[in-house]
């Protein structure tokens, strides 16, 4: 399917504009920073799409205050006492030196322990908390796809999990394959569920048009209650977008 993108500016705001072959125009804010999308069909003119902006702005300007007063992390230095996420909850990191190989424990419901060599710096010690994120939603991940196949009707060919700045999940229709965002490990047990139906749902249609919204409906009800959720979700000091 072909894509075209490009930039415009409007009343001050930067709008990414992105062609292809869909029937309606659709405006978009998105979160951290309330970046702003418009999808449109191919024979739409910048015109109109600058007509669409302006006949919102009241609403956009709204939805980017809601977005800068959610609360956000701290560039984390990885020490003692620092605040960390797992499935939602807050856990007070203690980083432990060891001889042994190091590894990450959660002790209780309240501390992350983080073994680590005596000459570890910061960088090495966020690689050791993320391989260890990543672990735990390659554990999580395969019951809820089981679960969700049968419902939506759909058949997951190939999932995986990486970093990304720009979405919380993907979908390649064709292949029936999903990427899940190694940042949803931090967010609570219903987000990640939640971004797991939306791009399952993404194999039977493609684009955020009506349809979806219907399936989505028909499978999980609340799913508007998780994304708002989401959104909420204290955010780290990287973009995540969604």
């Amino acid at each position: 399917m072909s894509t075209k993108r490009h930039c415009i500016e409007v009343s001050g705001l930067q709008v990414e504009v992105v062609r292809k072959a869909i029937k309606n125009l659709h405006l978009g804010v998105y979160p951290p920073a309330g970046r702003v999308r418009v999808a449109v069909p191919m024979r739409v003119d910048d015109e109109a799409v600058r007509l669409a902006v302006i006949s919102k702005l009241r609403w956009i300007r709204r939805q980017q205050a809601r977005f800068a007063e959610q609360p956000r992390q701290s560039q984390r230095e990885m020490v003692s006492g620092e605040s960390h996420y797992f499935q939602g909850q807050r856990y007070r990191l203690r980083v432990i030196e060891d001889n042994a190989p190091p590894r990450v424990r959660r002790k209780g419901n309240a501390t992350l322990e983080l073994y680590v060599r005596s000459n570890s710096d910061a960088p090495r010690r966020e690689v050791l908390l993320n391989e260890w994120y990543r672990r735990e939603l390659k554990a999580l991940s395969p019951n809820l796809i089981a679960k969700w196949e049968p419902v939506i009707g759909v058949q997951v060919a190939e999932w995986g999990i990486k970093r990304m700045k720009t979405r919380w999940g993907t979908c390649n229709a064709d292949a029936r394959r999903i990427w899940l965002n190694l940042e949803l490990a931090k967010k609570p047990p219903q987000c990640l569920e939640y971004i797991l139906v939306h791009e399952m749902v993404h194999l039977l249609e493609r684009h955020h048009n009506d349809r979806f919204k219907t399936l989505m409906d028909r499978v999980m009800p609340q799913w508007r209650l998780y994304r708002e959720e989401l959104n909420r979700a204290p955010l780290a000091h990287e973009d995540w977008n969604y």
